[in-house]
């Protein structure tokens, strides 16, 4: 793999909208646009790093990749929305980036709830969104890794794959940036210009690609308890609804530590 440096001309373009800085390396790229938004930053504001020495998930789980292997990055937004509508974004944003990579020919690209995007049964992207109060108010950054290069050799975790792995061909990363970025500031552009219906429609659409809804699901929860059932769809408020022996049970994101399917091991 060649694994090229970004080229800074075509980001600048998407300016005013998308204010684009690339660095070289960074801990964490929410980190560095959370320093950004409480200094002021605007929405549109991106932070990408070619290199991600200590990136963060959900729970705080941490990986490092190769330089330039992957597309990491973190987008500074300040919703209007009411805060109770904040669950949405990060799987409106995960949604979004399944459907540019099946429109980039990864037909199995779907999204697993609450914040991952898989290949099949293998993760390609995770998603992270962090709440942060600034001088301006409340900002939203949201955070995103794709593994663009990846070799088997290089993966984080057993489940996991890169586009290259899956296509065989390492693809321009500018260009996948580029597009998901438009795509993402489109997408959420729309959600809060539509109001209810927007949701309503992202609902149907999130539950339509979710790989978790329909299968048997085993959730841990904090504290070392689990929830067996089936995932039955999303409700209004972006939550997993899971039915089982006692009926239907709701989860939010920061309600679980793992869902997975009920006969997947510890690594799935």
């Amino acid at each position: 793999m060649r694994r090229l440096s970004l080229d800074d001309e075509p980001l600048a373009a998407l300016a005013p909208e998308l204010a684009v800085e690339v660095l070289e390396s960074a801990t964490s790229t929410n980190a560095v646009a959370t320093e950004r938004a409480r200094g002021g930053a605007a929405e549109g504001t991106v932070v990408v790093a070619e290199h991600q020495t200590a990136g963060r998930g959900r729970l705080d789980r941490t990986w490092e990749t190769p330089p330039r292997a992957s597309l990491t990055f973190s987008l500074v937004l300040r919703p209007a929305v009411p805060a109770g509508e904040w669950p949405w974004l990060p799987l409106l944003t995960g949604h979004t980036v399944a459907k540019v990579l099946r429109g980039r020919g990864y037909a199995a690209a779907g999204v697993k709830w609450p914040n991952d995007v898989l290949l099949g049964e293998r993760k390609v992207a995770g998603i992270l969104v962090e709440r942060v109060e600034t001088p301006a108010g409340p900002a939203a950054i949201v955070g995103v890794g794709l593994n663009v290069s990846l070799t088997e050799d290089d993966l984080p975790v057993p489940n996991a794959t890169s586009l290259a792995l899956e296509s065989g061909t390492e693809p321009d990363r500018t260009g996948l940036l580029l597009e998901l970025l438009r795509s993402l500031r489109e997408a959420y552009d729309a959600w809060q210009a539509g109001g209810p219906d927007a949701t309503t429609h992202l609902r149907s659409s999130y539950a339509a690609a979710c790989v978790t809804v329909g299968r048997e699901v085993r959730v841990s929860l904090p504290g070392g308890g689990e929830l067996l059932g089936r995932a039955t769809g999303i409700d209004p408020a972006g939550r997993l609804v899971v039915t089982g022996p006692e009926g239907e049970t709701v989860v939010g994101a920061g309600d679980v530590v793992h869902v997975r399917p009920a006969d997947a091991g510890p690594d799935q």
